[in-house]
């Protein structure tokens, strides 16, 4: 049996050069084959274990990776697998679930990698109601890659996230130019009612883009530039989103620029307390029990 591919954005569909993202969903027993092309891959379980193999006929490697994963986004930090490009991915699922793949177009081929859920740099970010949660497990100081930069972002509900707002459009000592896709999971209510969140992406007189969005789970929003943030979560409703990040830069660096009119807020921030429900999840969790 076939999985299906949910979610699907590509360099050319975005009407840029570099990041990607494809969310792929597989029923009990099913399993879906993909090739990675000229970008760089991960496989980040969503909801659910699989088992990724990774064929690279350039150099005659084919492994399989035994994802644990996790019972939903909020419930623990995941393990996941890299894939290099010019490879083929095969993802199978003996109970079913839910699966995210990043991407960014890039020149190296590096080796399949497994990166385990221990070692995921978990950051407490902001403070009082811009508390949030950042799992930064592919980001240029956690693990390795040519271009591509990830990372999960939990919001508990009622706080903001992506705050002050900022910006990656250009290429200074400060800021990098990287394309960015923001991908959404929103908790529930107890009676199964559908959640709710907001993302706002304003411009600039020169770049203008305007954007103050309704988000729901599996959506997505695209920012090529332009400020970003915030990224609300409706009180009841904790926010979960996946940030892809690659761009044209030399050096693989997530460099930023806060919009000067909020940039003040940053100066709040030592004298809030951080919200108690925080840290939302860790590598260890029930699934540990399983």
């Amino acid at each position: 049996m076939i999985g299906r591919v949910t979610t699907e954005v590509t360099p050319e569909g975005a009407g840029w050069a570099y990041s990607g993202l494809r969310v792929v969903t597989l029923a009990p027993g099913e399993e879906i084959v993909l090739e990675t092309g000229d970008a760089e891959t991960l496989v980040l379980p969503l909801a659910g274990a699989c088992a990724v193999t990774v064929g690279v006929p350039a150099d005659d490697v084919a492994v399989t990776f035994e994802l644990h994963g996790r019972r939903d986004v909020f419930s623990r930090v995941t393990d996941f697998a890299y894939a290099p490009r010019e490879a083929s991915l095969v993802l199978a699922s003996r109970d079913g679930g839910r699966f995210a793949l990043p991407s960014a177009r890039c020149e190296r081929r590096l080796a399949p990698r497994y990166g385990p859920a221990e070692d995921v740099p978990v950051e407490l970010r902001g403070a009082g109601q811009m508390s949030r949660q950042v799992n930064n497990f592919c980001t240029p100081e956690a693990f390795e890659a040519d271009r591509l930069i990830a990372c999960e972002v939990l919001t508990p509900g009622g706080n903001w996230s992506s705050y002050p707002p900022h910006k990656h459009d250009e290429e200074t000592a400060t800021e990098a130019v990287l394309e960015e896709i923001y991908y959404f999971e929103v908790a529930g209510a107890p009676d199964g009612g559908a959640g709710m969140g907001y993302q706002r992406v304003y411009g600039t007189a020169e770049r203008p883009i305007d954007v103050l969005a309704e988000v729901r789970t599996g959506d997505t929003v695209l920012i090529p530039h332009g400020w970003h943030g915030p990224s609300m979560a409706a009180p009841g409703h904790d926010l979960y989103y996946l940030n892809v990040m690659a761009g044209p830069g030399a050096e693989r660096a997530w460099l930023i620029c806060d919009d000067p009119a909020h940039a003040w807020i940053r100066g709040t921030w030592p004298d809030l307390p951080a919200d108690p429900r925080l840290p939302m999840s860790s590598a260890a969790g029930p699934e540990e029990e399983r």
